[in-house]
């Protein structure tokens, strides 16, 4: 029974990201946050420049197109992660917190801590050129049998708000295109 239910929560998804969205929106918007939401490009695994980089994302950081074949593995990092294995997780239902290079030592350890309560398929990495910025991504479709349907959403906020941060979590996390199992998005997989 347990493998038919996990069957159907990949294949036919978690609800509708919209009203989630709306709701997520508001706890953001609460927290000083802003969150631009736009239809997700097509996760293609094509050849990228060397750095990682495509001029074709809509977004900085990026939350769906193109991207390398590997993703990252999840996990805490010191440094900055390659994008385009990113964007990769982002498409299995993963989430990134990444922060720039202004963010307080503080600030930084508040999000080390919430990420360690949210560990399954989230990476947590600098990105210098964000400034004094922390940013969420995430990429969304409505259910395994339309990944074409998908949604992308990133959030900018210049404080961590726990309350706005698990909202967006709540709502978009494991919701991927290409879905996978929380329990198989462990800290050191891919």
């Amino acid at each position: 029974m347990l493998l038919v239910g996990l069957a159907a929560w990949l294949f036919f998804g978690r609800g509708d990201d919209r009203a989630a969205a709306g709701e997520v929106r508001t706890a953001l918007e609460a927290a000083g946050c802003t969150m631009t939401e736009q239809k997700a490009d097509k996760g293609v695994h094509s050849i990228l420049a060397a750095d990682g980089a495509s001029k074709d994302w809509k977004t900085d950081p990026p939350t769906s197109g193109a991207h390398y074949e590997s993703p990252v593995f999840y996990g805490a990092y010191r440094d900055e992660v390659n994008q385009a294995q990113l964007v990769h997780n982002l498409e299995h239902g993963g989430i990134f917190i990444q922060y720039g290079e202004d963010v307080p030592e503080a600030t930084v350890e508040e999000l080390r801590a919430f990420y360690d309560t949210h560990q399954n398929g989230t990476v947590l990495a600098p990105y210098p050129s964000l400034g004094d910025e922390i940013a969420l991504g995430a990429w969304v479709s409505k259910s395994a049998r339309t990944p074409d349907d998908a949604n992308a959403y990133l959030a900018k906020c210049t404080e961590f708000d726990e309350d706005a941060f698990a909202a967006f979590f709540d709502a978009f996390q494991f919701k991927g295109p290409e879905r996978f199992p929380p329990s198989s998005m462990l800290p050191g997989q891919n």
